[in-house]
């Protein structure tokens, strides 16, 4: 087969229709889709927890005598635990989703992370235990975050093995556009406590307890998907003939696969230099390069949020029209001129014209990760039945790696230029990497994702 056609397999069993569903009961296909939207929320709300919620709290956790270098290496450690733990869940629980169903991996991942949310929000302090309270803070998060990456890697292929090709697209875009909704949920949230419960010093109310309320409420959010999984979400389609024989993740990094996982990583680790260039470094140059004030930079990022929304579900049905593979290399051009010329600008426009600083934050946060509208379908379609839970959560995952070092990296570009710039850098490599990525790639639109669908290894050279 040329390398440049679009890959075409046979078609799976039909869906049974709404009607034949029984009455009162809803089709299986929209209740894998509702969970799969509804998982990936409480997994993006759990991700953000740390971030936003935590941070004003988190001298808890410290001693008084801390200094502050030490205090933000605690703090990042206590985000990057969840980091590392990602792609170890999504290894795990991929392999053996793919070896006995999505369901039931689905319910272990739900159950994992809600419980290990609630038991940071009881956790007690530096006061009460000393340094454990921060070391079992880590090691929760880190064992959240192996059930995290499990959630993503079960609950996303199985709502995709469920969608009919045509509506994939949008069903993408359904799924991860919660990313920035749950973004702006824990963001809404933490500013309403803060109002409330005044932060600051050890014995303020927020930094006693009213950080844990966020908590809770992530670990009540699993609870509920965890029993909407279980009363109404049915295995994939078809699964039984389609178990993995072998080990999946044996075959993604040492079979016939390991050429679509390299294609699929270099796609992702462009992705992800772009997503930590709006999650991490805008918020912090609109802080420290622009001169914003702090409540004010919350406030820009909430509003980019809110429009990036619309980002993720433009972006999924637009590849549903053009195709993945084009889709992601026009993204990857577009992200390439505009979110750079745009992070230039807003190093270039003064504080004081908020209205500006608004609308180039939005630019760069909508032309650099909402190109993860239509990631959901794309990675579930690039590998076959019997190891799509692993080829998607490692595919993933594991690119998070490289792009995890940006501070490094852009320590060692300042040596070269002013530091304040050495973003735009990452974001041309980001752009690059996506664009290259998706080149080196089949399209992957038509694919059907019954068990007997043909496997996608060709790799463009």
């Amino acid at each position: 087969m040329s390398t440049h056609e679009t890959v075409k397999t046979p078609a799976p069993p039909a869906l049974p229709d709404a009607s034949n569903t029984g009455a009162g009961k809803a089709h299986p296909g929209r209740s894998a889709l509702k969970g799969g939207i509804f998982g990936y929320y409480a997994d993006q709300f759990d991700i953000y927890l740390p971030i936003i919620t935590l941070a004003p709290a988190m001298i808890f956790f410290q001693s008084p005598e801390m200094d502050k270098g030490t205090a933000a290496t605690i703090a990042a450690l206590v985000f990057a635990s969840t980091l590392i733990a990602r792609p170890l869940g999504s290894a795990i629980f991929g392999h053996f989703a793919d070896k006995f169903g999505r369901h039931k991996l689905t319910l272990v991942a739900l159950a994992g992370f809600g419980l290990a949310t609630l038991a940071i929000a009881a956790l007690p302090g530096y006061q009460s235990i000393g340094i454990w309270s921060v070391v079992l803070l880590v090691l929760l998060r880190f064992i959240g975050g192996v059930f995290l990456g499990g959630e993503y890697s079960t609950a996303v292929p199985l709502a995709m093995e469920w969608t009919p090709k045509k509506r994939r697209g949008l069903a993408s875009g359904l799924i991860t556009a919660t990313n920035p909704l749950a973004n702006a949920t824990i963001a809404i949230l933490t500013f309403t406590l803060l109002m409330m419960l005044p932060a600051g010093s050890i014995a303020s109310p927020y930094v006693q307890w009213g950080w844990r309320i966020p908590f809770a409420i992530g670990g009540i959010l699993a609870a509920a998907v965890f029993f909407y999984y279980l009363r109404h979400v049915e295995e994939a389609p078809g699964f039984e003939a389609s178990a993995a024989k072998e080990s999946p993740v044996r075959a993604l990094f040492l079979g016939k696969h390991r050429r679509s996982l390299l294609q699929v990583f270099i796609l992702m680790t462009g992705l992800w230099f772009l997503t930590n260039v709006a999650a991490a470094i805008l918020p912090a140059t609109l802080k420290n390069a622009v001169g914003v004030p702090d409540k004010t930079v919350s406030v820009i990022m909430l509003i980019a949020s809110v429009v990036t929304i619309g980002g993720f579900l433009g972006a999924a049905s637009l590849s549903q029209k053009l195709g993945r593979r084009r889709f992601y290399i026009a993204f990857g051009i577009t992200s390439l001129l505009i979110a750079s010329a745009a992070f230039i600008a807003l190093l270039n426009t003064p504080a004081e014209n908020l209205v500006a600083v608004t609308i180039l934050a939005v630019v760069i946060d909508v032309f650099t990760i909402s190109a993860f509208g239509p990631v959901a379908a794309y990675l579930t379609e690039r590998f076959p039945a019997a190891i799509r839970a692993s080829g998607y959560g490692i595919g993933y995952s594991f690119a998070l790696i490289i792009p995890a070092f940006y501070t490094f990296y852009l320590s060692g570009l300042a040596v070269f230029m002013p530091i304040a710039y050495t973003p735009v850098v990452l974001i041309v490599i980001g752009a690059l990497l996506l664009a290259v990525g998706a080149y080196l790639g089949p399209e992957t639109r038509d694919v059907d994702m019954g068990p007997q669908a043909a496997e996608l290894t060709n790799f463009r050279a």
